[in-house]
């Protein structure tokens, strides 16, 4: 380490925090002790141990320690000896990639020469644990039947309590070809034709699509609007209910307007279900992408009185990258839901992938989650910049991200049609984002683009934006 400065740094941060020595070991996981001896000098942290305490303080780890070059870099060693070079640019054409190689056929943007910013996956490699682990599976090289899973549901576990304060029973846990099937075989099980599904629009548009698919109703209750971020109006919910509605799925936090709920919110939903004996179908896939000072909160944490009508939706795919291995999970406490789901899924024959599953158990791991702490602050940069350039666009707002790496964006104060705003950005800028209107009520006048980049793209997106209303500013 250098001289004192990083260690006067972490007090400092930790009183502006109105945290005591105590109250910052426990969210780490270390004694007081040892972060007094911290604080003074004494003990150099370990590079886990680092970025934990950056976490716990909500910034990043170079604001509070300076690491001397003979240091292994923090990215590296928690990375199997190898670099995490978010600044990599990997070039997907060409590859089966949906984002970049369907974008001309959808958008009419070339990719190569425009941006792809519509699919939600990023354009970065898995941490090397999960890269690691693939390869010993290419090279046993026999690909049969997946069995004994006991490992992988140890760490789905491990990593909800580690990260979430959560504790499913390993029992409880379900493996689907990820979570838009588990929407479609929790709407089999629990609805018939005809029934209502109630979505808290806008909201992300496979929900919408796979419940018209399976021959139920649709339900939108607009969110409002409240500060510049998204708001549940469930009094003007309460209204729309007729009593053929079954099911509400819910999106926390939600894409594609980046909130994280708070405990109040998630525990009013569950109320609202309760009273109109709803479902709630809690779809948490991006739980680990929160940005810094926002925490969020497991439905079965904010309200555990409605476990018996809860049915929780997770995945390592976007935390990872994961999203083609197919790879999801249906978390039902209940026993009478978990009977009549395990119902479902032996009439349908449905199996995990095995690649999804040695996958995830790699990345739900402590090499994993040192790797998800320095991509949140690499998309958290990715924010801003992004956000600074749509500002400086009179007209254009960005709604603040509290999670997620989606950005959601108001063209309304432009006074543009929706045709001509979006015609500037795929024909002028040469982006491809996706249309608000796909996401249902509320999204009219929006676009949402995946900061799930390079930062180099990300700059260059804004350039592009820029010229492309140029006449506004």
């Amino acid at each position: 380490m250098g001289d004192d400065a990083p260690f006067n740094r972490l007090r400092a941060l930790r009183a502006a925090r109105g945290l005591t020595q105590a109250d910052l070991a426990s969210a780490v996981g270390v004694s007081r002790k040892t972060i007094n001896t911290v604080e003074n000098r004494v003990f150099i942290p370990s590079t886990l141990v680092a970025l934990k305490l950056a976490r716990a303080l909500g910034c990043r780890v170079n604001e509070v320690f300076t690491l001397d070059p003979v240091d292994p870099p923090p990215d590296s060693a928690a990375n199997g000896g190898k670099p995490m070079n978010f600044d990599q640019i990997i070039d997907r054409r060409g590859t089966h990639c949906s984002k970049w190689d369907m974008m001309a056929p959808i958008y009419g943007v070339s990719p190569d020469t425009g941006l792809a910013m519509w699919v939600a996956d990023m354009d970065f490699h898995p941490p090397q644990a999960v890269q690691n682990a693939l390869q010993a599976v290419l090279d046993h090289g026999v690909y049969g039947y997946f069995g004994d899973d006991a490992a992988y549901r140890a760490a789905i576990c491990w990593w909800m309590q580690a990260r979430h304060g959560w504790q499913p029973d390993p029992d409880h846990i379900f493996t689907t070809h990820g979570l838009v099937n588990a929407v479609g075989l929790c709407l089999q099980t629990w609805t018939a034709p005809g029934d209502g599904v109630v979505l808290f629009t806008p909201v992300y548009h496979a929900f919408a699509r796979t419940i018209r698919a399976a021959g139920r109703r649709v339900v939108e209750c607009p969110l409002v609007q409240q500060g510049g971020r998204y708001e549940m109006d469930l009094a003007a919910a309460e209204a729309q209910m007729t009593g053929a509605e079954r099911m509400v799925i819910l999106c926390s936090p939600h894409n594609p307007g980046g909130r994280v709920w708070s405990a109040q919110e998630l525990r009013d939903l569950a109320a609202f279900c309760t009273r109109h004996d709803m479902l709630l179908i809690s779809d948490e896939i991006h739980h680990d992408l929160t940005m810094p000072g926002q925490t969020h909160i497991p439905m079965p944490l904010a309200a555990p009185e409605i476990a018996d009508r809860l049915v929780m939706l997770t995945a390592a795919s976007k935390t990872f990258n994961l999203a083609g291995t197919h790879c999801g999970n249906v978390i039902i406490a209940d026993a009478g839901l978990r009977a009549q789901f395990a119902a479902t899924l032996g009439a349908m024959g449905i199996s995990p992938n095995s690649f999804g599953l040695h996958a995830v158990t790699a990345a739900y791991s402590p090499e994993g989650a040192v790797w998800v702490d320095a991509l949140q602050t690499y998309l958290d940069e990715n924010r801003r910049v992004f956000d600074a350039g749509i500002h400086a666009i009179p007209g254009l707002r960005s709604m603040e991200l509290e999670s997620t790496y989606l950005a959601w964006v108001d063209f309304a104060g432009t006074g543009m049609t929706r045709e001509e705003f979006t015609a500037r950005v795929e024909q002028g800028a040469q982006i491809a984002a996706n249309h608000g209107t796909t996401f249902g009520a509320g999204g009219e006048s929006f676009l949402r683009f995946n900061l799930g980049a390079p930062r180099a793209v990300i700059e260059d997106a804004v350039a592009r934006l820029q010229r492309a209303f140029e006449d506004l500013q």
